[in-house]
């Protein structure tokens, strides 16, 4: 288009400038900026619900239903760290494929018109290997992590500019129109910057200032970061964030982590956080002036490969989180948690434009109530006493308050959410098995591994070396050889010889003349250990072979880089003429197996001649590496493949790594107890089960990596076990249950309106429903009256109505789902007067 003419400017003006300040006035509108009581987006203040979903810890054909169900549960907002060692695989080579694909995460995001937070970091913890820090950084000349240190800040500053200007060309940032509202630099450093003494405190606001420097246009925050510089805002991370006040009274109250469950470690039992103490934590955390709140996680995902961090972390990182690691909604907590959210939404006005009033209700009750200037009135009811239930009064009203919950009065009347009062169904997810099936009759193949050096050795030490610095973590494993003599006209003493081995972590197997004579390994945050093993020397040669391995890197913690891995110390005692000291041997190292250096897991190896086809595998044979043929399951349920009848080491299917496999139990009294109380401050040690049991027996296997046909299952297993029980299962939703009581709410908070009356509450009813596609085919259970127990354990009270059985399979047989009122006629006659009701239903689903 031609410029106009000058002369005829003094007459456009005047109808350029609205035009111009229209412009002006959306740019404006369309950043992001904060007061001390919230984000302000597009000129108003908002409440947020954000989600963490982590990109790397599934694969890019669940993104879209993970980030939908995130969106129904009531999310605002993804959150994502963004993993700097999946990214800069070497210094400037970059990797943004499959499942590190940031922007078309990003744009899942986007299209599902979610805003998105995004924790650059690049440090992140996240029981992520190393921190997500790469470890060639390390070995960088000078480099210290985290501190002030030329080396690392200046490795740090060029990745996070790398990911800002990514995220600026796709025009991601809410500044240029795009979804991203928040960005994270450095994480959880508050807590670690006193032992870098004061250039810890350089670095925090070198990283702070490097990070505004970037001109994102919208906030950057530090979470964890008590002195966060004045224009960047500190969050809080922990289980409970209602008491947490900011370091400025300009910048809003933001809670970066809710852990809604807790990770898990290879030999623990398994951790699990109640519902409703995490929606009483949300709830409280509103109530007391919090205007964004993330879970970490909402969906955990998988440490696919040798992604996680630890050590000893596990696979899964399912962190009974409101959505599971297969990608299934977890219930009751995703729904109660819904649920949750749409009651603040309801107050989210009042919340955020309003003025506070606290008030006394009790000795441990309280009301915080927000009134604003058009009438609107919120208020937040708690009964923060960890034990007992009790009824409050609250402007002449009556309110029934389980111990540790709060209760959710949009209008400062109705209660239409309680914490404590869980009306949601129960989901029982089972993993039903499949064979390893195969149209193939010489489906199975074997190569193996030989003990100590293969091939030439790497080099020849006198003592020992760090494991770490010695791979580099280009692998888990590391031998180390040597042989020593035994007079041959020396008798030995039997089985009263002992090889005793020290090492800083993580695991070791032990070989004898070839023979796999013991293992041994750390255990939780203590990866050091010292093993005795029998042993039976033979006269003459005796050649001892170790391996070495780790399970994954330190990830957080003050100089965590320089945590070492390794045996320290080999000594065998217990002969005739006193102990050998192998410790200052000559020793010859060798990094890595055979079968990784030859890439026998990869897609292009199947006719590799190393290979071995067997009708039917070795079974108990230790350093083998099987491959197999396998058909795809059947169904379009996730997948998971079971290796409870193996020792420990690495799968994959079809070139892709599904991860560390160790089924390792864990002891018979770690802290389970048989049901779980949600009263009071949570702990990851409060609420256990699986004692006793693997700690991770099914491992996930996405289904976007099987083929329809020709696809390859590869097993390298450390310790011997029998590959033949292998099986794929699908993780099937089989039964659904409900426990709804005649005094929680019913409220359809959809329609909701502040101005309806008491009348708009509804009789308390029970709804079930089975996954898409199937059925209630059958009701195992149901009681009205007083029943008790959890899912798959209920059991009929005192009083319990006979008509139960007959009134639920009317409502309820053969269809998807299905609504019981406890009001129904069916129920007839009350029999036991001045009980309040409960209803409580099982049912299959098929």
């Amino acid at each position: 288009m031609a410029a106009a003419p000058v002369r005829f400017l003094p007459l456009l003006l005047p109808l350029l400038l609205p035009l111009l300040l229209l412009l002006v006035a959306a740019a404006a509108d369309s950043g992001v900026t904060y007061d001390g009581r919230s984000l302000i987006i597009s000129g108003r203040r908002r409440l947020l619900i954000s989600t963490s979903i982590h990109y790397p810890r599934s694969v890019p054909a669940m993104w879209p239903k993970l980030v939908a169900e995130a969106k129904d549960g009531g999310a605002d907002c993804i959150e994502t760290y963004v993993f700097w060692n999946g990214h800069e695989t070497a210094p400037g080579e970059y990797y943004f494929e499959d499942r590190f694909d940031l922007v078309r995460f990003a744009k899942v995001v986007k299209d599902a018109g979610l805003y998105l937070m995004l924790r650059i970091g690049p440090f992140v913890a996240a029981e992520w290997n190393f921190g997500g820090v790469p470890v060639w950084l390390h070995y960088i000349p000078g480099a210290v992590f985290r501190t002030n240190n030329e080396p690392f800040k200046s490795h740090m500053k060029s990745f996070t500019t790398k990911i800002v200007d990514m995220m600026k060309r796709e025009r991601f940032f809410a500044s240029q129109g795009g979804h991203i509202i928040l960005a994270q630099i450095e994480n959880e450093y508050g807590d670690t910057e006193q032992a870098y003494g004061a250039d810890g405190k350089a670095y925090a606001m070198w990283a702070a200032s490097m990070a505004l420097a970037q001109n994102t246009g919208v906030p950057w925050i530090m979470c964890q970061q008590y002195d966060a510089p004045e224009h960047v805002i500190n969050t809080c991370n922990s289980f409970y964030c209602d008491q947490f006040k900011t370091n400025s009274p300009t910048k809003p109250k933001i809670w970066t982590e809710n852990w809604p469950g807790w990770f898990q470690t290879f030999g623990e039992s398994n951790p699990h956080r109640p519902p409703e103490d995490v929606a009483f934590s949300v709830a409280r955390f509103f109530q007391k002036g919090g205007s964004v709140q993330n879970y970490y996680v909402y969906h955990g995902g998988t440490n696919f490969g040798r992604t996680t961090g630890g050590p000893f972390i596990t696979t899964s990182y399912d962190y009974d989180a409101p959505i599971d690691e297969y990608g299934l909604t977890r219930l009751p907590k995703w729904a109660h948690l819904r649920d949750l959210h749409k009651s603040i939404k309801l107050c989210e006005h009042s919340l955020l434009y309003g003025n506070l009033t606290s008030l006394s209700l009790g000795t441990k009750q309280e009301a915080d109530v927000y009134t604003d200037h058009s009438g609107g009135c919120v208020a937040f009811l708690a009964n923060i006493d960890p034990e007992n239930d009790t009824v409050v009064t609250f402007r002449s009203r009556q309110y029934d308050l389980p111990a540790w919950s709060v209760s959710i009065l949009p209008d400062c009347k109705n209660a239409v959410f309680n914490t404590a009062k869980v009306q949601s169904q129960t989901l029982m997810v089972d993993m039903v098995p499949e064979t390893l099936q195969s149209t193939k009759p010489d489906r199975w193949s074997i190569f193996r591994e030989k003990t100590g050096i293969w091939d030439k050795n790497d080099f020849i030490r006198n003592g020992f070396v760090d494991h770490i610095n010695t791979t580099k973590d280009s692998t888990d494993y590391l031998w180390h050889t040597t042989s020593f003599n035994v007079d041959r006209s020396y008798p030995t003493n039997g089985n009263r010889e002992l090889l005793s081995i020290d090492s800083k972590g993580h695991a070791v197997h032990a070989f004898l003349n070839n023979e796999l004579i013991g293992s041994a390994y750390g255990n939780g945050s203590k990866s050091s250990f010292n093993v005795h093993m029998p042993i039976k020397l033979k006269p003459g040669k005796n050649e001892i072979a170790l391996l070495s391995m780790t399970v994954g890197l330190q990830n957080a913690g003050p100089h965590y880089e320089w945590v070492g891995a390794g045996l320290t110390s080999v000594n065998i005692s217990g002969m005739k003429n006193g102990s050998i000291d192998l410790s200052s041997n000559n020793w010859a190292y060798k990094i890595g197996l055979e079968g990784e250096h030859y890439g026998l897991f990869k897609p292009d190896q199947g006719n590799n001649q190393r290979w071995s086809p067997q009708s039917e595998p070795p079974k108990g044979q230790p350093l083998t590496w099987y491959k197999v043929n396998v058909d795809v399951p059947q169904g379009d349920d996730p997948v998971g493949i079971d290796m409870q009848s193996m020792g420990k080491g690495l799968a994959w299917l079809n070139g892709n790594a599904i991860g560390r496999y160790w089924p390792r139990t864990s002891s018979s009294d770690d802290r389970c107890t048989p049901s779980c109380n949600y009263r009071g401050p949570f702990n990851p040690s409060k609420c256990r089960t699986g004692c006793g049991k693997p700690t991770q027996r099914w491992y996930h296997v996405p289904r976007s990596w099987f083929h329809p046909s020709g696809n390859t299952l590869v097993v390298f297993e450390e310790q011997g076990g029998d590959p033949t029980k292998i099986t794929f299962s699908r993780r099937v939703a089989t039964k659904v249950c409900s426990f709804v009581s005649e005094n929680y709410p019913s409220i359809d908070l959809e329609s909701w309106d502040k101005s309806i009356s008491d009348d708009g509450k509804d009789t308390a009813k029970v709804q079930l429903s089975c996954p898409k596609g199937k059925n209630i085919s059958s009701v195992k259970f149901a009681s009205f009256g007083d029943p008790s127990g959890t899912c798959r354990s209920y059991q009929q009270g005192r009083c319990h109505h006979p008509s139960s059985l007959s009134v639920v399979e009317k409502a309820c047989l053969n269809i998807n789902s299905c609504t019981v009122s406890l009001s129904d006629e069916g129920f007839g006659k009350d029999l036991c007067p001045g009980v309040a009701k409960t209803l409580a239903i099982e049912a299959d689903c098929s």
